[in-house]
């Protein structure tokens, strides 16, 4: 299956979530290049960015559970690079 490079941000408000959002990256952790966490203290919440190397339908999927989580936010950048199933790059 074809993969994307995307860029997932996520802004926890409700710190409560925090497991959850980690259950779900754990599930997709073969697909993720890097992850960067940022506690913002002085506003109480967490900015967390991932970068993903992923089939679109994962990508979707993933930000989709993880937006419907009590107090998350995200938002997915696609990049237009994408890797065929033959290993070849578009951009």
């Amino acid at each position: 299956m074809d993969t994307r490079v995307a860029v997932l941000s996520i802004i926890v408000e409700n710190q409560d979530s925090i497991g959850q959002v980690n259950a779900l990256l754990h599930e997709q952790n073969r697909y993720i290049i890097g992850r960067m966490g940022i506690p913002y203290r002085e506003k109480d919440i967490f900015i967390i960015s991932i970068a993903l190397d992923a089939p679109q339908p994962v990508i979707a999927q993933l930000s989709g559970q993880i937006g419907q989580l009590d107090g998350i936010a995200t938002k997915t950048a696609y990049s237009n690079v994408i890797t065929k199933s033959d290993g070849t790059v578009e951009h």
